[in-house]
Formats: structure tokens, sequence, C-alpha cells
């Protein structure tokens, strides 16, 4: 009999080890401050965009600028993801003139201008499936004639987790793929381009 029941008490107690492991890490996620990763380019999307021969455009400052605004917190469960750029107004700003730059029609002195009011910006972790959601209202002016009034959306869905310790960095990493779906809709659309075009 000892035996017998000696497997079945190494996994008991593998399992209370692995449950023991997962609060610990629920604990310090609680507390934890977490960077959004840095955004990465979609250079298809970009070479898209390049091909329509856009002007040069600049890029207003993005809203809301207020670290303390909704927008600009983001809730990982109990841990807080932070931007790298001080707010995520200002990391949609950085990501909107590096894109630009990228193919050479980003001029901060442009007549050209995207001004953008980001209104929705989520992510949630569900319990197996994560999902996140951003909505942008976007302007583009040109001189003081306005050519372009719209909202895009960006949507993801990664894996995530009951367990935070799963669940949390997963959220982290999705972050730049959010951004990079909002901006996909937005260089695709025939409106924004014939906007920016020369």
């Amino acid at each position: 009999m000892a035996i017998f029941f000696r497997p079945h008490g190494l996994r008991l107690r593998a399992f209370i080890a692995t449950l023991g492991t997962l609060a610990a890490g629920f604990l310090v996620s609680g507390c934890a401050q977490l960077a959004a990763p840095p955004y990465a380019a979609d250079y298809e999307a970009l070479d898209r965009l390049e091909a329509a021969r856009p002007g040069m455009v600049a890029v207003a400052k993005v809203q809301p600028t207020d670290p303390n605004d909704g927008i600009n917190t983001l809730g990982l469960r109990r841990a807080k993801l932070v931007s790298p750029s001080g707010t995520f107004a200002q990391y949609l700003e950085d990501a909107l003139m590096r894109d630009l730059g990228e193919i050479s029609a980003y001029d901060p002195k442009a007549p050209t201008r995207v001004a953008a009011r980001i209104l929705v910006n989520e992510l949630d972790l569900g319990v197996i499936n994560g999902t996140g959601r951003m909505d942008v209202e976007v302007v583009v002016t040109r001189a003081a004639s306005q050519r372009l009034r719209k909202t895009y959306r960006g949507e993801i869905a990664f894996d995530s987790s009951y367990a935070n310790i799963v669940a949390v960095p997963a959220g982290q990493a999705a972050y730049p793929r959010l951004v990079r779906a909002l901006l996909r809709q937005m260089y695709a659309d025939p409106q924004f381009v014939a906007a920016i075009a020369p």
C-alpha cells in the first residue's frame, strides 16, 4: 500500500507547490507596475501607405495628455500597466510619428496635420482569452481646412489564463499589438489616405 500511495503523495506535494508559486506570482503582480513594451511598426501596412504616395504630415499632441485620465491608466487585474512614454496618448503619438518617419512622410512643420484623441483604451485579460480595444478619433486638417474627421477602432485577441502569472505578462505583451491594430485600420482607410495626399 505504501508503494501505491507514494506517487499520489508526490503529486499532491507538487500540486501544493504549484499553487504556492501561483499565489506568490499573484501577490507580486498585484503590487507591480509593468511597462508596456516598445511599439514595433507593421511594415506591410506602412509599405501600402507609402505606395499611395502621401504628402508630408505633422502630428499634433495626442489627447488626453493628463496622466491621471482614465485613458492613460490600464489595469491588468491587480497590476498596473504604464506607458514608457509617460502616457498612452504619448505612446500613440510616438508610434504615429515613427511610422510616418519610416516612410519619409513626417515633417513637424507640414501644413497637413493629424490630430488624435483616444476615446477607448482597454485590455481585458479574461479567463482563457484576453481582448484589447482602442478607439481613436482622428482629425486631419490642412491649413484651416478640415479634410477628415473619423473614429477608428483597433481590436485584438490573445491567449490568457486564470493564473495571473500567465495572464498579466500576456496582457503586457499585447499592448503594442493593440496600437498596431489601430494604426493598421487608419492607414488602410482610403479616406485617410486621401486626406494626407499632397
